[in-house]
Formats: structure tokens, C-alpha cells, sequence
């Protein structure tokens, strides 16, 4: 039986995850830990799945985290990226795994497209795009950009030999997920990025963005990420596919791509059609807007440009388009205005 630990499965990705895995056919053969804060969330988990065996404790408990990833062949992280405890306590497990059984054990960690990101706050777009199967160019990323910290630990464990890694980087995600851990409240429904624009939107009366909205993002659907987790999953356990890992394990979870001025024109129908406001082009958040708002970042007006080759390698197929995403809004809104 293959024994794996995921993180974040109370989370937007997390949750897509688990539910993606569930629906496989040999789902049963794997024994799954996952690490839950909420003992009330435990629970439930394990009146889902008799084949999951939550821990109640927090994955930024160093001791907690070794002792769990030292009992299982694979570890999912996707709880939160930038948690260096939380990836020092994996990889000190991993380790120690390594040295229990003598077998390399596997590590699937979730990152971002914003280790991309640039300076732009929204007046410009970039020509910069970059490719996950090239090696030499993400080994150019700065050890600064967002979550780059702990995607050079991830990757310098596997340099060192006691695991491999392979670094799965979602674009903006989008969508209402769905499936028996969002419908029982396990799992959060919703993004992160595109929510809050529309709640900002709201609260503002009228659709916002950073600067121009002129910069640009790739886009994925949340269920079409949770595959991805999967077809790299079966990869990395292939006797024959060896799947690239380490400083060649980038994967880029990303298709289409949009700007943020075209965000802001769909939140602006969006709220226009439910009578939340006048309609018109968005405008750009005032400084006191990005505070309120954002804690006085311009974050989302940056430009974070790819193409995920080395992931579409692996037979990965997204199918939803910028326009799909567009049309997401509206229930997005709806689901936010009704909290």
C-alpha cells in the first residue's frame, strides 16, 4: 500500500486534490495522512474516507511535520508556500525516511506562478515568458522573488539525493470547486486572487484594478490543476516515464492567458447585472484602496507570463478558456455577495 501525506486539504487546492484522487479507480490502495487543524474537520475527513487518516495539528509544527513525512513514501504539500517551517519539517522527514527504509521517498511541493512576478502594478505589460521545461532559465529566477526561498530548499533536497522533488507552480486558479469536502464545509470553495477583486469591487461599488489592469497571467480551472497533481503523480511513480525532478522539476500549472483590465471589465458586468453597480470600465484603487484592500499591495498588478511545456509533456490537457474564467465571475460574485 503507498503511503502518502498531503497538506492544505481543508484548502482551495488541497481539497481539489484529495477529491481528484478519490475518484481515481485504485484510490484504496493508498493510505492517506493529512494534516487538519480542526479536530471537527478530522472527523468528517474520516467519515468520507476510510482510507484517510487525518492528524490534528498544524503543518508549521517542525517536530509534528518530520514525525508524519517519516511514515509515508510521498508527501502532496499544498498548504501554505511560503511556510519555511512547514518545508523544513517535510524535508527533516523526508530525510528520515531515507534513512528507515533506504528508499528515496517523493516529494510534490505546490509553489506559484508569482515567483514570476514583476514590478509592473498594472501600467505595463512584459515580453518576459517563461518555460518550465527550461532549466537553465528558472535557475536564473532570484533567490528574492516571492516563494523562491522555499522552492531552493525543495530543490537543493533533492541536489543532496535524499528525495526527489518535482514543484508544481499554479497561474491565477479560478473557480467554484466542488465535490463532497467543499459540500460539507471541509474545504474552502473558493480562490483567492479573483475573490478578492470582486470583494473589493463590492465594497467599493464599483470595479477595481491595479493601475492600467495592463499586466498579464496565465489562468487554470481548479479541477484542471487537480489533474495535473495526478498525471505528475503517475509519472513519478512510472517505471519508465522518470519525469524530470529536482532542478528540472518545474511544472507549471497554466494554459491561457489574460490581463487584469480584463478581470475588472467582467467584475464590472458582473456587479452591473446583479444591480450592485452603475457597470462601466473599472477604475484603478486609489493607494488608500490598495491598503484597505490589499495591505498596500500592488501585487495583482504584476505581470507573471508562461508556458507550461515541461507539464503538458506529461499528457496534461487543460481545456477551459480565458473566456470560461470570465464567465466564472458572476457566480463568484454571487457566492461572495450571499456570505
Amino acid at each position: 500500500m503507498t503511503k502518502i501525506l498531503m497538506t492544505g486539504v481543508t484548502g482551495y487546492i488541497g481539497g481539489a486534490v484529495l477529491t481528484r484522487f478519490a475518484q481515481r479507480p485504485d484510490f484504496e490502495s493508498f493510505e492517506i495522512h493529512c494534516i487538519v487543524r480542526s479536530p471537527e474537520k478530522a472527523e468528517k475527513i474520516k467519515a468520507l474516507f476510510k482510507n484517510v487518516k487525518p492528524i490534528v495539528g498544524s503543518h508549521s509544527d517542525i517536530p509534528l511535520m518530520t514525525e508524519a513525512v517519516s511514515k509515508v513514501d510521498i508527501v502532496i504539500a499544498m498548504a501554505d508556500c511560503d511556510d519555511v517551517d512547514a518545508a523544513t519539517g517535510t524535508l527533516q522527514g523526508l530525510r528520515k525516511r531515507l534513512e528507515g527504509t533506504g528508499k528515496q521517498p517523493i516529494f510534490i511541493n505546490t509553489s506559484g506562478t508569482g515567483v514570476l512576478s514583476d514590478k509592473a502594478a498594472g501600467m505595463n505589460p512584459t515580453e518576459t515568458i517563461w518555460n518550465d521545461a527550461d532549466s537553465d532559465q528558472m535557475a536564473t529566477l532570484a533567490p528574492t522573488q516571492m516563494h523562491r526561498n522555499v522552492d531552493l530548499m525543495v530543490v537543493g533536497a533533492d541536489v543532496e539525493g535524499y528525495t526527489k522533488t518535482y514543484i508544481i507552480l499554479p497561474a491565477t486558479i479560478w473557480g467554484i470547486a466542488t465535490g463532497p469536502l467543499f459540500d460539507s464545509g471541509i474545504s474552502n470553495k473558493q480562490s483567492q486572487q479573483i475573490p478578492a477583486l470582486i470583494g473589493a469591487s463590492l465594497d467599493r461599488g464599483h470595479a477595481g484594478m491595479v493601475g492600467l489592469g495592463k499586466n498579464i497571467w496565465p489562468n487554470v480551472e481548479i479541477h484542471e490543476l487537480a489533474d495535473l497533481y495526478s498525471i505528475l503523480f503517475d509519472a513519478v511513480l512510472s517505471p519508465t516515464a522518470n519525469p524530470g525532478h529536482g532542478l528540472d522539476g518545474y511544472y507549471f500549472g497554466a494554459d491561457q492567458e489574460h490581463t487584469l483590465y480584463q478581470i475588472g471589465t467582467a467584475i464590472s458586468d458582473a456587479l452591473h447585472k446583479a444591480g450592485k453597480s452603475k457597470g462601466g470600465q473599472p477604475t484603478t484603487f486609489t493607494k488608500q484602496e490598495l491598503d484597505k484592500y490589499f495591505n498596500g499591495s500592488d501585487y495583482l498588478g504584476s505581470n507573471s507570463r508562461c508556458r507550461a511545456n515541461r507539464s503538458k509533456s506529461l499528457g496534461w490537457a487543460p481545456k477551459k478558456t480565458t473566456r470560461d474564467m470570465l464567465d466564472s465571475i458572476y457566480p463568484e460574485m454571487e457566492l461572495i455577495a450571499s456570505k
